[in-house]
């Protein structure tokens, strides 16, 4: 089994890429810095975890589908895709740029539609699957020096709904977490628990598909 990880970081990004490859899953794991990729590579590896690195930059939307496409020819098994990738950068919305907003909507929601779209054939021949995003309470309630945060996990948010209802009759879920608070270890929002979530989450029976778990 594959799970596909664009985003992944030192709080929920290394959580989850654990979680799931104690599980026995195979972590792919995308993001902009090749040597922090190659450091969870061998982290991952000492818990007995197989994972593989792809550099890519996010907010550049064309070169991002060419590494996505690459995944996919060489993975054409990937069992969950995982969204984690977040951009964060702090103005209001009467100072907010442009090009800063731009940037962050190619991260915050682009990039998650543009993953699902990749894996998503793959799932639909086989006729199941699982598309997890990672949220962020901004998309429901957004301080006004996170305008350009909020908009993005706010067009998320929306995106995982409208996924979740295409998916539903072909055997693939989409879900999201979207986390309330700040992710800390040994607070509710410790990263261990938000993985752990993610994963009871993937072990839910059809039946029982959930769409959003606010956290």
């Amino acid at each position: 089994m594959k799970l596909l990880l664009v985003g992944i970081g030192p709080g929920n990004g290394i959580s989850i890429a654990r979680r799931f490859g104690r599980e026995g899953f195979e972590i792919l794991m995308v993001a902009r810095n090749e040597d922090k990729l190659n450091s969870y590579v061998a982290e991952l590896a000492q818990a007995g975890i197989k994972s593989q690195a792809y550099a890519a930059d996010i907010a550049d939307s064309e070169s991002f589908v060419q590494v996505l496409e690459r995944i996919v020819s060489e993975h054409p098994d990937i069992e969950v895709l995982h969204y984690n990738a977040s951009s964060y950068n702090p103005a209001t919305p009467s100072q907010l740029e442009l090009s800063v907003l731009l940037s962050d909507l190619n991260i915050n929601v682009v990039g998650a539609l543009l993953s699902a779209q990749a894996v998503f054939p793959q799932m639909k021949e086989r006729g199941h699957g699982t598309l997890f995003f990672t949220g962020g309470g901004t998309a429901i309630q957004a301080p006004a020096f996170l305008a350009s945060l909020g908009m993005g996990k706010a067009a998320m948010r929306n995106l995982v709904f409208s996924i979740a209802q295409e998916g539903l009759p072909l055997g693939i879920h989409a879900s999201t977490v979207t986390i309330t608070g700040m992710v800390k270890a040994g607070t509710r929002f410790d990263p261990d628990l938000i993985a752990d979530e993610f994963w009871r989450l993937y072990e839910l029976p059809r039946d029982r598909w959930e769409t959003e778990v606010v956290w």
